[in-house]
């Protein structure tokens, strides 16, 4: 498995990542109802695959995406890096709660690590920088915890420019993990070349647009979505988006289908096309889903495969352009 270098850290990444948002189950953004035996195998296909390192966070199913991964690790003889994150709590309604306040973050940590079932935690991650006026107490407090060896790495999720400005000369930043994929290319802006600029390392998350582009998306699947699976409230989801993003991916299936690949394949290995990204979460909630993305790791996108990919996006956004 191809690996890149976290930033200026001494890990080794794999360029596909596991990730385990949709594992957790029903909250305020979960993916509908999970099987946690699947779940389980899932981790376990990923790592006898060679993934090396797996993204979780305390929120995903309220701590349980986190105690999945736990019980996952007591199974298997791999010892993969672990990536976790901070800053979002919850409430009875198993709805999200921003909070930055840095008693907050330690009692996170030490909960996180006690559900993962390790000692030190990899690379951890403020998950949003809200409330933006607490930012800085938590870096802190992370910070403190990686001087007392809770955690190796921090990392930051959701930030921009400024922000990361804000929080690097407290302590440096491993990694930067903002959403990226062919749907939404705000990252290209000016955070891929700041985070290259600044040896930090970057990880992608959504890929594939929360199965958007693996090529198995249709109306009738929309349709039956379970009735709490968040992507029903996504802007992507609905109207003229998402019927002409069907249309994109019937397009980008024949270029997957000429090289023997799929569009997941391909709507990953184009992320990773970018050589300031260091990797790629990939989410699955089945084993056979994360061994059919595990194989963009290494894929390397030709440069006419590239151009014809940037022709059929910019269709794509001259056609919601005027819709």
């Amino acid at each position: 498995m191809q690996t890149r270098k976290l930033g200026y850290t001494d890990l080794n990444l794999t360029t596909v990542g596991l990730g385990t948002w949709a594992m957790g189950g029903p909250w305020q953004y979960g993916w509908g109802p999970q099987d946690d035996d699947e779940a389980i195998a899932a981790i376990l296909a990923a790592l006898d695959a060679g993934i090396n390192w797996i993204d979780t966070a305390a929120v995903y199913g309220l701590g349980h995406s986190e105690e999945l991964v736990g019980k996952a690790l007591k199974q298997t003889g791999h010892k993969p890096l672990i990536a976790t994150k901070c800053g979002l709590l919850w409430n009875e309604k198993k709805e999200k709660v921003s909070c930055l306040k840095k008693e907050s973050i330690r009692a996170e940590c030490d909960a996180s690590l006690k559900r993962l079932g390790v000692e030190v935690i990899d690379l951890y991650q403020m998950h949003w920088p809200e409330p933006d006026e607490d930012v800085e107490e938590a870096w802190e407090e992370m910070a403190r915890l990686a001087d007392e060896g809770k955690v190796r790495y921090l990392g930051v999720s959701n930030f921009s420019v400024g922000q990361i400005e804000r929080v690097r000369n407290i302590y440096p930043v491993a990694s930067l993990q903002p959403p990226y994929s062919m749907l939404h290319r705000e990252a290209e802006a000016e955070l891929l070349e700041y985070c290259a600029q600044l040896d930090i390392g970057v990880v992608a998350y959504s890929p594939m647009q929360r199965g958007l582009l693996t090529g198995k998306f249709s109306q009738e699947r929309l349709a039956g979505l379970a009735l709490d699976d968040h992507r029903r409230r996504s802007p992507d989801f609905h109207g003229p988006r998402f019927s002409e993003t069907l249309k994109l991916v019937e397009q980008l299936k024949r270029i997957a289908e000429r090289r023997g690949r799929t569009v997941a394949q391909l709507a990953i290995s184009w992320v990773l096309r970018r050589p300031e990204v260091t990797a790629a979460i990939v989410g699955a909630r089945r084993p056979e889903q994360i061994l059919e993305t595990a194989r963009a790791c290494g894929w390397k996108l030709s440069k006419s495969d590239i151009g014809e990919i940037e022709q059929l996006l910019a269709e794509y956004e001259r056609r919601l352009g005027g819709k």
